[in-house]
């Protein structure tokens, strides 16, 4: 990678100009930064000096590329092997970086996926997220929770395999719920033999990848047999088993079975925004749907989102052998190239044109439509009242941001302060913030823990943003709670020479009754609203979410706390030798009180492990003796 920022000509043409002198002609991936080293865009290229020269020819570019141009304070450029390369390398550093002025995913939620584990004589089937660690079998991803929910749920009735952690099976002593409900066939017990378990997995394994005819057939001959013996008990089983695999084997236009594995992908886009539905066919069942909105601008064409989607999409997670699209996406074969690497076999892209195929497509279109206009009208819907908003507080401007502040604590322990935002698109969960109150202060001071939370948000973005020119300032501040935070807030803001951002507190009206809560201005009496005004409804909601994060945050602060001791602020003693002390003295109180011999006595702590824990607890002692 190489860099040039030595030369600091007075444009952005001047800086683009400065590192092509010393650019190569290798495939690669180009980012453009600005003065605060920030990713403006992220590009590839098969020829890197060829493609950024054409930055300098201001004349042909668009306005929107004219303006990144002139922010462009730096350069940095990746070489590659190939082009493919540099393309599966750029998709992800869009990623990472979330470049301004690049189409991002916006998708940063993981997927589920179905699996069966190998590391145990009777495997477990269960959802699993994140990294695939654990030896065993994957099967997805699934589109969300419920989804593989369902197929679990599905899968339990057809196999009856376990879906307990192996430290619950190790612990039974009888048959779980889930026996008798014939979910599961109580291996923990030894119901069923670990041969005839294995039997069961195989054809779970079976009908998973694709091969659930074979596995109908094999239960119907089963069932037929039993019948035939006049065992009709087992017979039932095979047959609620059967009925099981039909529940989740159902074919129609969004669960083709012709397709095998296949991902349908389909773009809608209207009013410059742009719906993208994913559906997850695998083993020719549908893994259920998702709709993503990327951020792209007006002028994007159709097959430019889609190749800058697939290639983000596709980033963290595996491409099945065919990807089926509503439209062409640019460079459409070095697309399919750079997936056919990453995946180690062959990615087809299609555009059907005809048959169950185009059937798949047009209905994964038409759930983009439809997404996409109901996200259109809740917008809509939100800008009405994020202008009344503006309007009855007197902004100069409609609110882009709100943030709302609360905290929460028990007699002033464990005390917490969050931050909570809003927008055009409702509320922006990736901005929240949680503060753990640090300074020394009275319990319960309510007023003292608002001003450290705001000095804490608000001096930091000072430090890194002091022109205030970025995205992460507020039009309103909401605090919740009355005069006295009130007061409290403004004389933080003021202090930080923010006083014009617009303050807002929110008290409970009385009896705490929602719809009576009064709103509290600088130089404006305590007011009221009708109680069934909209615009009451979002600014209590706006409260609400910043009460419920506040109260999630501080129990979960709590849990952890109930989990730590004393031992863990012990220099040195890391969770083996916590385990150890606690197994020999029972608490951490019996470790203080130990003597210096019998802390030496617990295994894993030599002499020099045992002065410091005897020292922590008793720091005037002497320990030169024994």
């Amino acid at each position: 990678m190489s860099a040039d920022s030595s030369a600091q000509p007075a444009s952005g043409v001047g800086i683009i100009e400065a590192a092509l002198a010393t650019m190569p002609s290798n495939p690669g991936v180009y980012r453009m930064l600005n003065t605060k080293g920030e990713a403006l865009y992220v590009g590839k290229a098969r020829n890197l000096k060829r493609r950024v020269t054409s930055y300098t020819q201001l004349t042909r570019l668009p306005e929107r590329l004219r303006r990144m141009v002139a922010d462009t304070a730096a350069m940095e450029i990746v070489t590659t092997h190939t082009e493919a390369e540099a393309l599966l390398l750029e998709a992800n550093l869009i990623k990472r970086f979330k470049p301004r002025y690049n189409i991002l995913l916006r998708d940063d939620k993981s997927y589920p996926w179905l699996m069966l584990t190998e590391d145990h004589p009777f495997p477990q089937i269960a959802k699993h997220r994140g990294a695939q660690a654990r030896k065993g079998s994957y099967w997805g991803p699934f589109a969300s929770s419920w989804a593989v929910d369902q197929s679990l749920q599905a899968l339990q009735r057809a196999f009856l395999l376990r879906t307990c952690a192996d430290t619950v099976f190790a612990n039974r002593t009888r048959p779980c719920l889930l026996f008798q409900i014939k979910r599961c066939c109580a291996p923990c017990v030894g119901r069923v033999s670990e041969a005839d378990y294995a039997a069961l997995v195989a054809q779970a394994k079976a009908f998973l990848s694709g091969k659930s005819d074979t596995v109908q057939k094999n239960l119907a001959t089963q069932m037929q047999d039993a019948a035939e013996q006049l065992d009709f008990e087992r017979a039932a089983s095979l047959r609620d088993r059967i009925r099981g695999l039909a529940h989740v084997q159902g074919n129609d236009v969004v669960n083709p079975a012709s397709l095998g594995d296949a991902d349908v992908i389909a773009l809608h886009q209207a009013a410059g925004q742009a719906c993208v539905q994913v559906f997850f066919i695998r083993g020719g069942r549908n893994n259920g749907n998702r709709g993503v909105f990327p951020a792209t601008s007006a002028d994007d064409p159709p097959g430019t989102v889609l190749a800058a989607f697939i290639a983000q999409f596709y980033d963290d997670k595996p491409p099945p052998p065919q990807i089926l699209l509503s439209h062409a996406p640019d460079e459409a074969d070095l697309l399919a190239e750079a997936l056919s690497l990453k995946a180690g076999r062959k990615v087809s892209l299609l555009v059907p044109q005809r048959g169950e195929k185009l059937d798949v497509v047009r209905h994964a279109a038409t759930n983009a439509r439809e997404a996409l206009e109901r996200r259109l009208a809740e917008r809509a819907g939100q800008g009405k009242l994020l202008a009344a908003v503006g309007e009855l507080f007197g902004l100069a401007k409609t609110p882009e941001r709100i943030e709302t502040y609360d905290n929460s604590h028990i007699m002033g322990t464990n005390a917490y302060g969050v931050m909570v935002v809003a927008g055009p698109e409702g509320f922006m969960k990736s901005a929240y913030r949680k503060f753990a109150i640090k300074s020394a202060i009275t319990p319960g001071d309510d007023f003292a823990m608002m001003r450290e939370v705001l000095r804490r948000r608000f001096g930091r973005s000072l430090a890194e943003d002091p022109a205030r020119q970025s995205a992460v300032w507020p039009d309103l501040v909401l605090i919740d709670g009355g005069a006295g935070q009130l007061s409290a807030a403004k004389t933080i803001m003021a202090e930080l020479g923010l006083a014009d951002i617009p303050l807002v507190g929110i008290a409970k009206g009385p009896d705490r009754d929602a719809g009576r809560e009064w709103f509290h201005m600088e130089n404006r009496a305590p007011f009221q609203l009708p109680p069934r005004d909209p615009v009451l409804y979002f600014l209590q909601r706006l409260r609400d979410e910043a009460h419920r994060f506040a109260i999630t945050t501080h129990r979960a602060g709590r849990s952890k706390k109930l989990t730590t001791s004393e031992l863990d602020e012990i220099p040195g003693i890391g969770p083996a030798r916590k385990k150890a002390l606690l197994l020999h003295f029972g608490a951490a109180r019996d470790v203080k009180g130990a003597g210096l011999k019998d802390l030496e006595a617990v295994d894993g702590i030599n002499r020099a492990t045992a002065r410091a824990i005897y020292g922590f607890f008793h720091p005037g002692a002497r320990l030169d003796e024994d």
